[in-house]
């Protein structure tokens, strides 16, 4: 896919301080973008578009620079100990994707240049875990990969990481440009994991983002460099159809993925597609003419961590989706490790 370049770029004026920050300044400086030196605290104003629908995709091709500020990490279960983010949001545009609730009035990117601090701070979360090993979440609010190209961020944090003895590194992708990840000093450290799913959700939802043939090719690739992998099959749809296209996926995946060279199993994250009466909101206003199924009709509430509540699918449903998906991970990698299903 066409690697991701904003149309404009705001930089917070502490971002200047950093080498990285003046780095990326020179580097904007040179292209025939907008660049505006000085970040406003609401810069979604300043984004192009009268309404939600115009403004949306212009948020996604609009980059903040920034310092992280507070270095203080959330907690991340089931997937880490800890979260940190080196980017917020990411330039696809996926219809159904959970930052819309989250995130929902910031669609635009930001990126942060101080990562000495933020390796720092890690530092400091594991010697509070007692230097046990710990693990760390690098995607929960964004996709680093995206931007990778232009940043280096994330090739720098996998060999921080592949530095520490008792640290290990997550994270999670749509985009394949994987390249710059190859041949790193990652000594294993880095579990690297692609969010995949069938061709029709991928074709039909998760706009801007790698197709359904570069992902497995980019795992392949991540594969056969040592990384840990992972999948994510994130959000598992239920459609006409829906059973041949997700056994088509792991039949390719066990095809195409060679994990020999990895010291740890491949592991499968589960998330069967739900919805918050926020994200509706901005979904149907965002893209109007969307399929996705947000019939709270046939769905069922269930509450959140945060106290929100969402709309999944029925219990007998959802039993259906767990024991077919369970199947065809034993059938295809019986040495992998289920992460969770929910």
């Amino acid at each position: 896919m066409e690697l991701f370049m904003p149309e404009r770029v705001f930089f917070e004026p502490s971002s200047l301080n950093y080498p990285l920050g003046q780095e990326l300044y020179d580097y904007f400086s040179n292209k025939n973008i907008e660049v505006i030196k000085t970040a406003p605290s609401n810069v979604s104003r300043l984004i192009p578009g009268e309404t939600e629908r115009e403004k949306y995709p212009r948020a996604k091709k609009t980059l903040v620079v920034a310092a992280k500020k507070s270095m203080k990490l959330d907690v991340c279960k089931p997937s880490a100990d800890f979260q940190f983010s080196l980017v917020t949001n990411c330039p696809g545009n996926c219809e159904y994707c959970y930052l819309q609730t989250t995130q929902g009035y910031k669609p635009y990117l930001k990126t942060y240049v101080n990562l000495e601090e933020i390796f720092d701070s890690i530092k400091v979360h594991i010697l509070k875990n007692d230097n046990k090993l710990t693990t760390f979440e690098a995607a929960s609010s964004g996709d680093p990969l995206a931007i990778e190209h232009i940043t280096g961020s994330l090739s720098k944090t996998i060999e921080f990481f592949g530095s520490l003895k008792n640290a290990r590194l997550r994270f999670v992708t749509k985009f394949n440009n994987v390249g710059p990840l190859l041949q790193l000093k990652h000594n294993s450290h880095t579990r690297f994991r692609i969010s995949i799913n069938s061709r029709y959700v991928i074709k039909n939802f998760e706009h801007n983002t790698a197709t359904f043939d570069e992902r497995i090719e980019a795992a392949s690739k991540i594969a056969s460099d040592g990384y840990p992998i992972g999948f994510i099959v994130a959000p598992i749809m239920i459609y006409d159809g829906w059973k041949e296209e997700y056994s088509e996926l792991f039949e390719l995946l066990n095809q195409k993925i060679d994990t020999s060279k990895s010291v740890e199993p491949v592991t499968f994250e589960l998330i069967q597609h739900r919805f918050t009466p926020i994200a509706k909101d901005f979904i149907l206003k965002r893209f109007p003419n969307t399929k996705l199924d947000l019939d709270e009709t046939k769905r069922i509430l269930k509450w959140g961590k945060f106290g929100r509540f969402k709309y999944v699918y029925p219990k007998e449903h959802a039993s259906e989706l767990k024991e077919f998906f369970y199947s065809l991970i034993k059938d295809r990698f019986p040495a992998a490790v289920i992460d969770y299903f929910t």
